[in-house]
């Protein structure tokens, strides 16, 4: 597994991680395995979150199921081509709390490329900030930083090449 940062010009982050797995793999692990590899301490939920939930279509949920009970919806998927790629907005603001309105949302895409050695290289792009008015920098700082995106993209190349 190897993992970099991209330089950026425009408020975007992205961030790559290479595994040691076929793309399909990759996207299945990424998406239907999402609850095995996710951290618990990343929710936005009332309570302790039990488990996360991509629902695997555009208009699909992403949400976490709270050990209260509760769901707690912090995204949506707009673009869902398996194994290549899928878009989502990331219905989140600032403060950590969940934003209904997708005009709103910054969006997330996470690519998946076949490299020629049979691995996969996950590119992921966090952009369009803007949209979410006074605090955006905040919100691009959290997840550019050490325990956003990059680390997330560890996380899951671990589990990746462990199945």
């Amino acid at each position: 597994m190897t993992t970099m940062a991209r330089p950026t010009n425009d408020m975007s982050v992205r961030r790559s991680v290479t595994v040691k797995t076929n793309a399909e793999h990759a996207f299945r692990v990424f998406t239907e395995g999402f609850d095995s590899w996710w951290p618990r301490s990343h929710h936005i939920g009332k309570s302790p979150m039990k488990r996360g939930v991509i629902e695997p279509f555009v208009g699909g949920r992403m949400y976490s199921e709270q050990v209260d009970g509760t769901t707690c919806p912090w995204g949506q998927i707009t673009t869902w081509d398996p194994p290549r790629r899928f878009v989502f907005a990331w219905q989140i603001t600032h403060e950590w709390g969940y934003e209904p309105d997708l005009a709103k949302s910054s969006e997330v895409e996470v690519r998946f490329t076949s490299e020629s050695d049979g691995s996969t290289r996950v590119d992921l792009e966090h952009r369009y900030f803007e949209r979410m008015g006074p605090g955006a920098d905040v919100m691009r700082t959290g997840v550019g930083g050490e325990g956003g995106w990059g680390g997330l993209l560890k996380l899951f190349a671990e589990k990746a090449e462990q199945q």
